[in-house]
């Protein structure tokens, strides 16, 4: 079928692009759009006053390709283009990408037809492979693995205080809850901000669990070089939602782990007026003690305490593993009694 002739149907998909200074990337990154197996996108591109020749690359493509839009604004911010490029999306679903990466051949159908046979989901996510390999540390290597180890709604809700457990790139969203929600620029991650309001709000979002985005990480990424997606950030904007949420109407909850993970979102939470009535802890120089006010407790002392809302705030996958078993074996139950928020 011929590209002009799909783009005159409404599209099944609108693929939200916004481009900052991406004329390096952008056109492979559009070349991987024009090779979806799902013929019926449209793709909306903001480019937000680029000083590079990312419009005209933009421009140069559209011209042949009748299902890109190419929309030239000033220079305001991720937040404002996508935005202002949400509100010419007509697609029954919205998909997000960003210029730098590059989509698997199938990632528009399976997850169409993954929101198509599930119609109990506001969004969707995928898995991911970073890309240059040669520049990714360990650190980088054990981020993927978390990510691609989430695989259903309800471990996206599990993890969704440990860290942004769906690469925005990769989300695919019902395009009335996108616009119902939309994007806010609060100082801390947009895309953590969006996901942590469906979830809240009591959306549930799915994950296709295929690698199908390519996911460029190097140093001059937005979120390596921006205050707004630095670490205490992503801590402000997790105390934000907690408090507004797990921990609504309590003044009081029992935070396990009080490394410099727990400090931090004991700080973060102080702000909210939440303060840990007891602090779990293992080291045995600790318990018995208090600690700003707060009585140090072994874990085996959580049955004989008041049940009050416990965050678990530790910094390892293996650890939190091994939390998440004793506390069921307590009669915990995740995401009712407990929530890990590293």
């Amino acid at each position: 079928m011929r590209a002009d002739a799909v783009a005159q149907d409404a599209p099944l998909v609108s693929v939200l692009l916004p481009v900052w200074n991406a004329a390096a990337t952008l056109l492979a990154c559009l070349r991987s759009l024009q090779r979806q197996r799902e013929r019926r996108w449209e793709c909306v591109l903001v480019d937000d006053g680029s000083c590079d020749a990312s419009l005209a690359v933009a421009r140069r493509v559209a011209a042949r390709e009748p299902r890109l839009k190419v929309l030239a604004t000033p220079h305001r911010g991720l937040v404002a283009a996508l935005q202002t490029g949400l509100n010419h999306c007509r697609g029954r679903f919205v998909a997000r990408m960003d210029a730098d990466d590059l989509m698997h051949r199938e990632r528009l159908a399976l997850q169409s037809q993954w929101l198509l046979s599930h119609p109990e989901l506001a969004a969707v996510g995928c898995h991911v492979r970073l890309f240059p390999r040669r520049f990714l540390r360990a650190g980088r290597r054990a981020y993927e693995r978390w990510l691609n180890s989430i695989d259903s709604p309800q471990r996206v809700r599990q993890e969704a205080f440990v860290e942004c457990p769906v690469a925005h790139p990769t989300l695919m969203v019902r395009r009335e809850i996108l616009l119902a929600f939309g994007y806010r620029d609060c100082g801390w991650p947009e895309d953590y901000d969006l996901l942590l309001r469906l979830l809240t709000s009591g959306l549930h979002v799915g994950m296709v669990p295929r690698r199908l985005l390519l996911w460029r990480d190097t140093p001059q990424r937005l979120s390596r070089t921006s205050p707004t997606y630095a670490l205490s950030r992503f801590t402000a904007c997790k105390a934000a939602f907690l408090a507004a949420s797990f921990l609504a109407g309590r003044d009081t909850y029992i935070l396990w782990g009080f490394g410099e993970t727990g400090k931090a979102l004991h700080r973060a939470l102080r702000a909210h007026g939440k303060r840990p009535a007891y602090i779990v802890e293992l080291h045995p120089r600790r318990l018995g003690k208090t600690i700003h006010g707060a009585a140090v407790i072994p874990p085996d002392a959580l049955p004989r305490v008041a049940r009050l809302p416990l965050v678990v705030s530790v910094a390892g996958a293996a650890a939190r593993t091994e939390i998440r078993q004793a506390l069921a074996q307590m009669g915990f139950v995740e995401t009712r009694d407990f929530v890990c928020a590293a």
